[in-house]
């Protein structure tokens, strides 16, 4: 929706009033003293919108999504907005072994398990507390061996909008079993205003000398590559589209890009990645304490669903930048642990906040 002088205005509330599950859905409204707004539902964790001054002072609608409870629960694309979990991204045959036992996953994705398999956290109706105007706190407990991860896991997300336009995002996890965690967000982003085009003439960098290949099944080889003279170097700000279409194995595999860069030295202050909207000058800046971020270039949005504001969701309309540990990690000893154990707590720190071009 847009008000009478054009800015975009977040969902109707009472289009997430719902039962999923025996569980109440919501719509919570954060906001800032800036004019800044973020909607989430308590339906799998999800950023239903978020509302941020472009160059001229218009508030645009950055994070794709739908209009309604029922549209986010029908949609064949299960991942708009949501919380993911208990394990971000592909775990190869929905299979690993820890402390000398194979656990089976429920798959999702061909043979593998894709964001915790089938459900994730992104079917959950979670706990919610609205702490205060700028603050939602959301609690889920995931069984022992729900979707096969071992564990009786409490998660605790926290959402924060802060004074200088920033939506922050702290997880929290502990379990009474050793499991294997890598908790993400998954929103679609087009800084130009969702149903604004494309995102091929957004720049982007990405501070990461190295990227993680896949075979064809998505599934990581193994190998760190370097990103220096392949398409898939962000380190100078560049189009997402300049080299997209370049004959590379690793882009033709994934129709575009859809891989894990590998973060270079970092920590919580300093931005790992920045994107600029072209037609609305709209920046946003990426923090996180983890040490890879998942970066999709929409290359398999097909527009076959109805989006907010009328749009659909068209080849190449909206990105994402999910900052997780590496893809398959509990089966690639070389990778950064994902395990947790008893009387250990995960945390996990992101932050997407706006600004625009001086």
């Amino acid at each position: 929706m847009t008000d009478t002088v054009g800015h975009a205005q977040s969902p109707a509330a009472s289009a997430f009033e719902s039962t999923i599950n025996g569980k109440q859905t919501h719509l919570y409204i954060l906001k800032n003293d800036n004019g800044v707004e973020a909607t989430i539902t308590n339906y799998g964790g999800r950023i239903v919108s978020i509302l941020v001054p472009d160059k001229t002072g218009k508030l645009v609608d950055v994070s794709e999504g739908f209009d309604t409870i029922e549209t986010f629960e029908k949609s064949a694309e299960r991942y708009y907005g949501a919380l993911i979990g208990p394990f971000a991204n592909r775990i190869a045959n929905g299979k690993f072994t820890l402390e000398g036992q194979e656990y089976t996953l429920n798959t999702n994705n061909g043979a593998n398990t894709l964001h915790g398999g089938k459900p994730g956290f992104e079917s959950v109706v979670w706990d919610a507390i609205q702490v205060d105007a700028s603050t939602l706190e959301l609690t889920y407990i995931k069984k022992d061996l729900e979707g096969g991860f071992p564990g009786n896991v409490h998660v605790k997300v926290v959402y924060c909008l802060t004074d200088d336009n920033g939506l922050t995002i702290n997880y929290e996890a502990t379990t009474d079993k050793t499991t294997i965690i890598n908790l993400t967000s998954h929103p679609y982003f087009n800084l130009n205003g969702v149903g604004n085009g494309t995102i091929v003439d957004h720049t982007t960098q990405i501070n990461a000398d190295a990227y993680i290949p896949v075979n064809a099944n998505l599934i990581p080889t193994g190998e760190l590559a370097a990103v220096k003279g392949t398409p898939f170097d962000f380190n100078q700000s560049t189009t997402i589209g300049a080299r997209i279409n370049e004959k590379n194995e690793q882009l033709e595999g994934g129709r575009g890009y859809d891989h894990t860069y590998v973060l270079n030295t970092h920590d919580n202050k300093t931005p790992v990645a920045i994107a600029t909207g072209d037609k609305t000058g709209i920046v946003m800046s990426v923090f996180t304490t983890e040490p890879g971020m998942q970066f999709y270039s929409g290359n398999f949005m097909q527009g076959k669903n109805i989006m907010k504001h009328g749009g659909t969701d068209d080849f190449r309309t909206a990105f994402a930048m999910e900052t997780q540990h590496y893809p398959d990690s509990p089966n690639q000893p070389n990778f950064p642990s994902t395990i947790l154990k008893p009387g250990e707590v995960y945390k996990s720190f992101c932050e997407y906040r706006f600004s625009v071009v001086k």
